[in-house]
């Protein structure tokens, strides 16, 4: 007990600014077409909850002296871990702690259990495992660490807690990437609050100096507090956000199981044109395209107008966009086969395809489009320009026209109307007859996009040459065959 008049070392949650109370929402008033906008635009997965907002704290301070109802110690198995987080809660809950530890007969990984708090603050401790973190077994550290807080969350909910004082359960010890496990921290709470929010009066995110800048950075994106920080927050969430509950999703383990086999799940909310659009085939292909060939057929038999069929499109696009948000799609990103650099000489947005980075046959084509679908539909909404770099590519790189004609039949309109160039690098004569065929035949409108560029002295006449980040394999490529790249190189009229 504290000496009579002495201050107490122990932080009330109540006294805390909330998430919301420390955002200062004058961009709204700045700008009062953007909640306009917000409405209209794909919403977030993780859409504006003032409700839920209002039980988020983050805090930046010791766990240890949080008066709530229950903190989290991260441990080891044995729970006996030293680590700055478990040595305070030591410290300050006393020699008992110890003793009732003992007792608990060690903790496994992912897994929560539960003590009095002694002399804490705090009413009681929940105590939890963090999973060690090796790139090999990534899969198994994000399932680890997502049952970590699932298990204190749903701890807290069965002993009917108010309040729970969270540290950051993956430590330095452990190697688990902050930003990593701070993305399944906020988005497993923040699902966890949809569902079982009534239960749960706090949340609070008890952080150091040195997290506190990745929880301000990462919070908007699951907790936004604003339908324009929403908007806003959205390009930035990873591609995989998770399933219902904020798991991390293994396509390879996935099993659909629907109540009527072979009829869509929203069918029974359909409506003239949709309901007409029969169910197909059993693959992503087919469920997000509904039949293709009946489209057609009607659309000769003047039964769909260009306004229903532009929304028939635009709802398939949406279908795609929403499956790509949640998809692990980590294994195709690691590829860098698709980039974001700089900007041309126009200020557009150059994106960048290497196409000696894309296996085609060791890879899942489907989730190749998912991921382009991901990176650019945000860049998309406005003028941008493509370099494809064919450098060194073989059969095994080469992308089947059937898949490039799906890519370009599903993309939104905006990525048609807002590509201003192609840049097509290092083509090869097969190359440029295969491209010639594919846009002469197959796609209108992207033939005089295409600028086939044999050198990088002509592209840098395009976009400057720091404004583009080039694989080093296609310097050494162009250097070989071209020569050293000469700044006093003339203007090409083509660009």
């Amino acid at each position: 007990m504290d000496p009579l008049g002495a201050p107490s070392q122990f932080v009330d949650v109540d006294s805390l600014p909330g998430w919301s109370d420390a955002y200062e929402a004058k961009q709204l008033d700045c700008h009062p077409n953007a909640v306009e906008k917000a409405q209209v635009d794909v919403r977030s997965p993780f859409p504006y909850r003032k409700d839920i907002n209002e039980k988020i704290i983050l805090w930046k301070g010791d766990v240890a002296l949080l008066n709530c109802t229950a903190i989290v110690n991260t441990s080891n198995e044995t729970l006996t871990d030293k680590n700055p987080v478990s040595e305070s809660i030591f410290m300050h809950a006393g020699p008992d702690l110890k003793d009732e530890l003992q007792k608990l007969k060690g903790c496994r990984t992912g897994e929560a259990k539960l003590t009095k708090g002694f002399n804490l603050a705090a009413r009681f401790i929940i105590h939890t495992v963090g999973p060690k973190y090796k790139s090999r077994y990534r899969t198994a550290a994000e399932s680890s660490l997502y049952s970590c807080y699932r298990n204190v969350l749903q701890l807290a909910k069965e002993q009917a807690m108010c309040s729970v004082g969270f540290c950051v359960i993956n430590t330095l010890k452990r190697c688990y990437p902050l930003e990593d496990a701070t993305h399944i921290a906020l988005r497993t709470v923040r699902r966890f609050l949809e569902v079982h929010g009534e239960t749960l009066e706090k949340v609070v995110f008890a952080v150091s100096e040195l997290e506190e800048a990745t929880y301000q950075k990462l919070l908007p994106l699951y907790f936004p507090r604003s339908l324009e920080e929403e908007v806003q927050s959205l390009p930035s969430l990873p591609a995989d956000i998770g399933n219902a509950e904020g798991e991390p999703v293994v396509p390879e383990r996935q099993i659909r199981i629907t109540e009527k086999p072979g009829v869509p799940d929203d069918a029974s909310d359909e409506e003239g044109l949709e309901a007409d659009l029969s169910f197909i085939g059993s693959h992503a292909f087919a469920r997000m395209e509904g039949d293709v060939d009946k489209q057609r057929r009607l659309i000769l038999q003047g039964q769909l107008s260009e306004a229903a069929l532009q929304k028939q499109h635009q709802r398939n696009y949406n279908r795609w966009l929403c499956q790509a948000r949640a998809e692990d799609l980590s294994d195709i990103a690691s590829l860098k086969a698709l980039y974001q650099t700089g900007v041309d000489n126009c200020g557009r947005t150059v994106m960048v395809v290497v196409g000696r980075n894309i296996p085609v046959t060791l890879i899942d084509m489907e989730k190749a489009l998912l991921y382009f679908i991901h990176v650019m539909d945000h860049i998309a909404v406005k003028e941008y320009v493509l370099v494809y770099f064919h450098t060194l590519t073989n059969d095994y790189n080469q992308l089947d026209s059937n898949f490039l004609k799906k890519l370009y039949d599903v993309v939104d309109a905006k990525y048609k109307r807002n590509l201003k160039a192609l840049y097509f690098v290092h083509p090869t004569f097969r190359s440029k007859v295969s491209a010639w065929f594919f846009t002469t035949f197959t796609v209108s409108g992207l033939k005089d996009k295409i600028h086939y560029v044999e050198s990088l002295q002509q592209l840098f006449t395009a976009i400057p040459p720091e404004q583009i980040d080039l694989p080093p394999f296609v310097l050494e490529y162009d250097a070989r065959e071209n020569g050293p790249y000469c700044s006093s190189y003339p203007p090409s009229p083509d660009l």
